[in-house]
């Protein structure tokens, strides 16, 4: 079953949101994106105000980009490639260590037509958000549907409301200790 197509309304109004938490913390967010090549932070940066909270995107489409400008281990790309989990912990690493935001995105994935294997057909992507401030990493494979604009457009999508997800929990959690 493929999923309804996600408007750009949707995606503005989970940028929107997103920023809304970041500004709330005083924290700024950093992406590192390959199959998305910049569009996630095309979406938080749609926002009016984002300079305020946005603070840079790699589009690190070419492992020599993951590698020079992430700091991913050519070792790992060699033995896990970059559709993998251990690359994208290690692209979103590397953005906050390289960019000192407080929170960080990455995503890696086979947005297709061609590209895909048995192992990773196209639609699978690789997902991690992490913050400073919190040893807790989200990361996750994800299989989306469609072609390649609708893939993109779902993982732009997941990766906003995962790193949300990650600013709620964190606000919340900040507040009650503040109790």
């Amino acid at each position: 079953m493929v999923s309804p197509p996600i408007a750009d309304a949707d995606l503005y109004a989970l940028a929107e949101r997103t920023g809304q938490a970041l500004r709330a913390a005083h924290w700024r967010i950093a992406t590192a994106e390959s199959c998305t090549a910049g569009w996630i932070a095309k979406a938080l940066t749609d926002v009016p105000g984002s300079s305020r909270w946005f603070e840079c995107g790699y589009a690190s489409y070419s492992n020599a980009a993951k590698i020079r400008d992430l700091g991913v281990r050519e070792r790992t790309l060699a033995q896990q490639g970059a559709v993998s989990e251990a690359t994208v912990r290690e692209m979103v690493e590397g953005a906050l260590a390289r960019s000192g935001a407080e929170v960080a995105v990455a995503v890696s994935g086979i947005a297709g037509p061609e590209g895909g294997t048995p192992d990773k057909p196209v639609g699978t992507v690789w997902l991690a958000v992490a913050m400073r401030a919190r040893p807790k990493r989200i990361c996750e494979r994800c299989g989306f549907e469609g072609d390649r604009d609708a893939v993109r457009r779902q993982t732009v999508a997941h990766a906003l409301r995962r790193a949300l997800q990650m600013l709620e929990e964190s606000a919340a959690a900040a507040g009650a200790g503040a109790s």
